[in-house]
């Protein structure tokens, strides 16, 4: 296996990253593209940006060398059972010049790989969407939430972003100042943060430039609503406070009290050093006082992790995933 290289791609609603590493963990190369979420933006769409982000990794790289490859998406299960959505996926795998298997893995199952080795435990996710599950042997048991924007999602960078909105048009319908929060919605969706004369025409100008989106753009003024809540607006504040009481509930329903196992944290708003993390993070110590809490790493390296970890030249996984925590970007 000496020279085994494998791939790992995390794929989002908003980008797409791959990730080239040796058994060794030595990162050969890595890619981003645009989002390559069959079912936000349809399969091939998709299928070009996960071929973009691959070519990229692998541009100093022999693809004969690779040997495996994982695919981390929110809505896996869509796409193995599309086989529209995935012929277009092998497709854009071959074109790279790939002609070793790969696995389709739940975002879930790879944002707790990057960030424990361990087999059990639970992820909570919040990105532009939401979701928890308990892991299982490294396998997605039970799964709370994740059902989209339409249906649930709660607390995720969706939910802030129709709320902040909601809020906003409230506030104006009632004739009452936007505040902070209200304003740099106005900025990002109308240009200005002035309101008309008549609040109303506000509102309908308001109105229309949401519905003649894509309704999962909402999800773009999410870190406007984490930021004003880090100077204090009142209206920011409440809403992360929400998102964080949803979010923990929504990790209630799969995580038993008491739990010790690891707890892993991943998605744009819960890793770094966000407001709505850091509410999250109190709110999960209360439930589960004595599990670790551990932030998802990078989540193309644990895609990679997962394709390697089970083939013959790795004899120390627990190892090759530390390797790959420390060399993270």
């Amino acid at each position: 296996m000496s020279g085994t290289v494998v791939v790992g791609l995390d794929v989002g609603g908003t980008s797409t990253r791959a990730l080239a590493v040796t058994l060794d963990g030595v990162r050969l190369g890595t890619g981003r593209a645009g989002g390559g979420n069959p079912t936000s933006h349809g399969a091939a769409p998709a299928a070009d940006e996960l071929l973009t982000a691959l070519r990229s990794a692998l541009t100093d790289v022999d693809p004969t060398r690779v040997r495996a490859g994982a695919v981390g998406l929110a809505g896996a299960g869509r796409l193995r059972a599309d086989p529209a959505g995935r012929a277009a996926f092998d497709r854009a795998w071959h074109t790279a010049g790939l002609r070793c298997p790969y696995a389709v893995h739940s975002d879930a199952l790879v944002a707790y790989a990057s960030g424990t080795a361990r087999s059990t435990g639970s992820i909570l996710v919040a990105g532009t969407g939401a979701i928890a599950a308990q892991v299982h042997d490294l396998r997605l048991d039970r799964v709370a939430d994740g059902h989209g924007w339409l249906l649930g999602d709660a607390g995720s960078g969706f939910w802030l972003g129709q709320q902040a909105v909601r809020r906003l048009l409230a506030a104006l319908d009632a004739g009452h100042d936007p505040g902070e929060l209200g304003r740099r919605v106005l900025t990002e969706l109308a240009g200005s943060a002035e309101v008309a004369a008549r609040p109303r025409d506000t509102v309908g100008a308001l109105v229309q430039t949401v519905t003649r989106r894509p309704p999962v753009e909402l999800a773009r003024l999410a870190p406007l609503v984490v930021d004003a809540a880090a100077t204090g607006d009142p209206t920011a504040g409440t809403l992360i406070a929400e998102a964080a009481a949803l979010l923990a509930a929504t990790l209630r329903r799969i995580r038993p009290p008491g739990d010790v196992s690891p707890l892993v944290l991943g998605g744009g708003l819960l890793t770094g050093d966000t407001a709505l993390a850091a509410v999250v993070r109190a709110e999960t110590r209360r439930h589960w006082p004595d599990a670790p809490i551990l932030p998802a790493g990078d989540g193309a390296a644990g895609a990679a992790w997962l394709a390697a970890r089970d083939l013959p030249g790795v004899t120390d996984p627990t190892a090759l995933h530390a390797r790959l925590a420390a060399t993270r970007p």
